[in-house]
Parts: structure tokens; sequence; C-alpha cells
């Protein structure tokens, strides 16, 4: 009998849930389109539209998993509800496990995969998004911001302004600046390419060394070539460009450290490493909540209510990630803490309404009654 009505109760939540996540995924990229329709145009820009929303529909996917699984709970618990069944489970002595299990259960699997396919899949599509949307239709955006090479680098003492190429093939048109304690420039060296020789040591062409003096003067030096021991590696200049969100949880962990070596930010890093699992995660709590608030005695209305609350919580809690990736950018937060905390509130709530509704812990009705 249990296993019969778990399995009916979780099939019937896997339908909703897939429902619900075509629909909104459709809505979206529907949506998209017709707000940038003007800008697709030129010989076969129609295949290329097609594969672009195709590669949106996946980043889509990822993104509105978790509240699909909110709202497929919700309408879940009320469709079961409307048509007499939650009373006749209550009849049968069957108590609120009887659906907290089974959706529980079907959300974390999902939650899971959610972390999968965004690690696997999301994170490819999303630069193919990028490429696409640069490159074929000449929309830029923010592309800049996340793709421009860095030039400023810092470690300990020194500052490296390294104008072009890479730590594979060496650097051109090269500054490095020597400071004092209290950020004074003792020396210059400018070359005009710089070579990794060997762990921590370079090879310079075409030098010119500045050096200043506490009293005001300074020594120029020139060489044609010049081996130097700078006290970093190339290694320490392979900083990657492109968005943290589209990168995997192991090349976000070698940013994060790569960064912090040479004096970037790595803010937005660490926050895009912790949000690869709280995101999609907070899905098992949000879709409990949402059978949770189903399950009111006060309840009025079911698939309509079931939806609106669903999406005033899905609201609130994109907002709530909002607000904390911005502390975050503002250095008044955490990344960590900013990542967890939509997912810490919505198991606190979910938590307190199923104790509420196992008859563990009394709360005032007013508490959880949605007019």
């Amino acid at each position: 009998m249990k296993g019969t009505l778990f399995g009916y109760v979780l099939r019937t939540y896997l339908l909703s849930f897939v429902g619900i996540l075509a629909g909104v995924v459709a809505v979206f990229l529907v949506v998209d389109f017709v707000d940038r329709a003007k800008a697709y145009g030129g010989e076969g820009w129609v295949w290329d539209v097609m594969k672009l929303y195709g590669y949106k529909g996946l980043v889509a996917v990822q993104q509105l998993g978790p509240a699909a699984l909110l709202l497929a709970a919700g309408t879940t618990v009320s469709s079961l509800r409307k048509r007499g069944e939650v009373t006749a489970m209550r009849a049968l002595t069957f108590g609120p496990s009887a659906l907290y299990v089974p959706i529980g259960v079907c959300a974390a699997v999902a939650c899971v995969g959610l972390v999968f396919f965004e690690e696997r899949v999301a994170t490819h599509a999303g630069r193919r998004v990028d490429d696409i949307t640069t490159q074929r239709f000449n929309r830029w955006g923010d592309w800049g911001l996340y793709y421009t090479p860095k030039q400023w680098f810092r470690r300990g003492n020194q500052i490296f302004f390294l104008r072009g190429g890479d730590a594979q093939g060496g650097f051109d048109n090269v500054s490095v600046l020597t400071l004092t304690k209290d950020f004074r420039l003792r020396s210059r060296l400018d070359a005009a390419h710089m070579q990794s020789v060997d762990g921590t040591r370079w090879e310079l062409t075409d030098v010119i060394e500045r050096s200043f003096t506490d009293d005001g003067h300074t020594q120029v030096r020139q060489d044609a070539s010049r081996e130097v021991d700078l006290g970093v590696g190339a290694r320490t200049f392979r900083i990657r460009p492109g968005r943290p969100e589209q990168m995997r949880v192991r090349e976000l962990r070698e940013q994060v450290v790569a960064r912090a070596e040479v004096g970037l930010d790595t803010r937005q890093y660490e926050l895009a490493m912790h949000s690869r699992f709280a995101y999609s995660l907070a899905g098992l709590p949000a879709a409990l909540l949402a059978v949770g608030l189903a399950l009111r005695t006060s309840r009025r209305g079911h698939l309509t209510a079931a939806i609106v609350e669903g999406l005033l919580i899905t609201v609130a809690m994109w907002g709530l990630i909002v607000i904390c990736r911005t502390l975050v950018l503002s250095e008044r937060l955490s990344p960590s803490v900013a990542a967890w905390m939509p997912m810490f509130l919505l198991s606190v709530a979910a938590a307190a309404l199923w104790l509420r509704g196992e008859g563990w812990v009394h709360l005032p009705r007013r508490w959880f009654a949605l007019r």
C-alpha cells in the first residue's frame, strides 16, 4: 500500500515537473526572441538563431529548474487535494510524510542532476551563446568585461604591466615596478619581450632598468638581453578570461588561487563556485516548502493559489540572490554566505511547516496563512 502510494505521488510530481519546466523554458525563449528579434539578420540567420536558442534553452533548463521544482510540488499537492485524494490518504491514516517523502526524493534526485547538468552541459552552452551572439550577430553587451585580457598584476612588492602575449608564448612590451614598504617606486624595469626560462627565472630582451634612490637620483641600465629572477613563475600569469558562471568547478578553483596570487579580485569566482551547488540544491527545500504551503488547513483555492505562491517565493528568492550578489561585489558579504543564504532560508521555512504539519511544533496559524 505504501509503495503504491509512494509511486503514484512520485509519478504525479515528476509529470508536473517536466511539464512545468518545458512550459517556463518555452515562454522564456519566446519572450527572449521577441525582445531581440531586430538584432538577427544576414545570410543564413535562421539556422544560426536556431542554434543560438538551442544553447539558450539548455542554459534556461538549469536556471529555471529549481523554480520548476517548486511550482510542480505546489501544483501536485493542490491537484491531489482538489480531487479529494489528500482527504482519502488521511482517512487511511497516512500523514503528511506520504507527500513529503516521494516529492522530496524526486526533488533531491533532480537537484543533484541539475548540478551535474550545469557542470557538464550548461557551462559549455553558455560559452556557445556568447560566441554566437558576439561573432555572428555582433551583439557584445558586457562581453569585454569578462573577456578582455588582464594586464595589471601584483605579487608582493612588485607590479607587472603585461601589455601583450601570454604565459606560454611570452609577454611583449613589459613593465615591472618594484615598490618600497611605504609604496614608493624603487625601480622600474621595461623590456620588449619577457619569456619564461625555468621556475621563476625569465629572459628579458631590450631591457631598460631605472633605479630610484631616496635622495632623488636615478640610475639607468640598458641590456640587449638579461636573465633575471622575478620571484614568479609562468603559471602565476595564467589568468583565464571568461564568465565565472561558464567555468567548471575545477577551473573556478584554479582561478581563485591564481587571481589571489597576483592581486586580482576573486569574489565573483568564489560566488560562482558556491552557487554551482547552492542554487540547484535550493530546489529541494523550495519543493518541500511548496508542499507545506499546499497542505495548510486554512488554504483557499488550489492550482491558482499554488502557482501564485510559487511565483511569489521564486521572485523573492531571485531578488535575494541579486541583493546578495551586489553585497558580495561591494565587499559587504562573504561569497559563501551569499550563495547559501537562499537555501538556508528556504530550509528553515520548509522545516517549520513540516514540523507544524506533523504536530511536533505549534506555531500561530496566522504566520503561515496567506490571504
